[in-house]
C-alpha cells in the first residue's frame, strides 16, 4: 500500500495546529480576550466547483444537509463568535461543515 502524498500530512498537521494554538491562545488570554477558530467544510467557492463533478457529487452525498456551504454560512458564524453573544465561548473550534463530520 502506497502512503498518502505528502500534502496530505502537511494539510492535516496544519489543522491540528490551529486546532491546539486556538485552545493555548485562548487559555493564555482568558478572561480578557477569548479565542475561537472556525473550520469550514467544502464551501461553494471556484476552487471547490473545480473538483470533477463525479467527485463533487461523492462530496455532497457525505454531506448530512445534502448541499455544499455558502460563503455566507462561514461569515455567519465568525460573527457570532465575535459578537457579544458568544462571550462564554473560548478555546472552541466551530466546525461549519453540514453536519460532514460528526463524531
Amino acid at each position: 500500500i502506497d502512503p498518502p502524498p505528502m500534502e496530505t500530512y502537511s494539510y492535516s498537521a496544519s489543522k491540528a495546529a490551529v486546532h491546539q494554538l486556538t485552545r493555548h491562545l485562548a487559555g493564555q488570554l482568558a478572561p480578557e480576550v477569548t479565542v475561537n477558530a472556525v473550520a469550514p467544510g467544502y464551501v461553494n467557492t471556484e476552487m471547490v466547483r473545480a473538483v470533477p463533478e463525479k467527485v463533487l457529487e461523492k462530496i455532497i452525498q457525505r454531506i448530512p444537509v445534502g448541499r455544499l456551504g455558502e460563503p455566507h454560512n462561514i461569515v455567519r458564524a465568525v460573527f457570532y463568535l465575535v459578537s457579544d453573544e458568544a462571550d462564554f465561548i473560548t478555546g472552541s473550534t466551530v466546525s461549519v461543515n453540514g453536519g460532514q463530520h460528526m463524531y
